[in-house]
């Protein structure tokens, strides 16, 4: 199977990177590439939302964030008791991997597209369900250790208000409500240009995983293999969770995915303010340089493969 074009260009991102080019897209363009991507999601999981019933979400989530939170818990244990990490620096790394990340969940998306597995555009309510449960918990973890951590009513507001979520509630608010007919005469701009607005993303993230690498060798060779191996084992408990819920298997897939990815958008931001001494350059150094090339590259066909060997 030949590769799916968003990857060639996060390794042509990475190429970049590695090669000190001074391909670097202008930080504006890039927020506004975000914007548009987290809306874009929001509005489709929106419109999915309205074709059904939304009380039927509400078990699945409730699933989901346990499965979301027992992670966390883990990745914490491993990181704190195995990787020697401080409790702080611990918690904030399980954080960003209890969590989840959009860009890993849409290039699974043009990944299942491209081999022609149908999922279901409600799949985007449980990404913006599941990227602060995870958060919260982690907090709540690293605060007994921490000198002076943030307030939890500027923590709450960060998680609430923060950019990712409060875009992907809001797209899908206005999503459900408008309905498909709606949304229709935006669908050649939110729709229509969704795959293309991700290849600027993903190019800009193959530099930054370049930087990342120098950072990763300071961190040490524990979370290396832990950028790999929790991830891996994350998918199996995600895919194993969706199919027990009785989802199709694009949607297991996406689960899995989602479970395997890790925070670099939410996380961080939220970190930052509930833990201001946790060194945030230790937490997403495997998340950049590990974890997301990984899945990115390897991870999201093996993750499929898995669903389907389970169905």
């Amino acid at each position: 199977m030949s590769l799916d074009p968003v990857v060639l260009f996060f390794i042509l991102g990475v190429i970049g990177g590695l090669l000190k080019s001074d391909l670097e897209l202008p930080k504006p363009f890039l927020e506004a590439l975000t914007i548009f991507l987290l809306l874009a999601l929001g509005l489709k999981g929106g419109v999915a939302i309205s074709k059904s019933d939304p009380t039927s979400l509400i078990i699945p989530a409730l699933v989901l964030v346990a499965g979301a939170l027992v992670l966390a818990s883990v990745a914490f244990v491993l990181l704190f008791r195995v990787g020697r990490l401080s409790r702080i620096d611990a918690a904030a790394t399980a954080a960003h991997y209890g969590s989840v990340s959009v860009i890993t969940f849409v290039v699974a998306q043009t990944f299942l597209s491209q081999i022609g597995v149908a999922f279901n555009a409600q799949m985007a309510f449980y990404l913006a369900v599941l990227e602060v449960p995870a958060l919260i918990l982690a907090a709540a973890l690293g605060r007994r250790d921490e000198v002076n951590p943030g307030h939890w009513a500027e923590f709450t507001r960060e998680l609430i208000f923060g950019k990712s979520v409060l875009l992907l509630i809001g797209g899908m608010a206005i999503g459900a409500i408008a309905g498909e007919k709606g949304v229709q005469p935006f669908a050649p701009l939110f729709f229509d240009l969704f795959r293309g607005v991700v290849c600027f993303l993903i190019l800009e993230l193959g530099v930054t995983t370049a930087r990342q690498f120098p950072e990763l060798r300071k961190s040490g060779v524990f979370l290396a293999i832990f950028g790999v191996v929790f991830p891996i084992g994350a998918a199996l408990f995600g895919g194993a969770l969706a199919k027990m819920l009785g989802f199709s298997m694009g949607d297991q897939a996406l689960t899995a995915v989602l479970f395997a990815s890790a925070s670099y958008i939410a996380a961080p931001s939220a970190m930052r303010v509930a833990l201001p001494h946790a060194n945030l350059g230790l937490a997403i150094a495997p998340v950049i340089a590990v974890t997301f090339p990984f899945n990115v590259v390897i991870g999201i066909p093996m993750y499929y493969r898995f669903v389907v060997a389970i169905n």
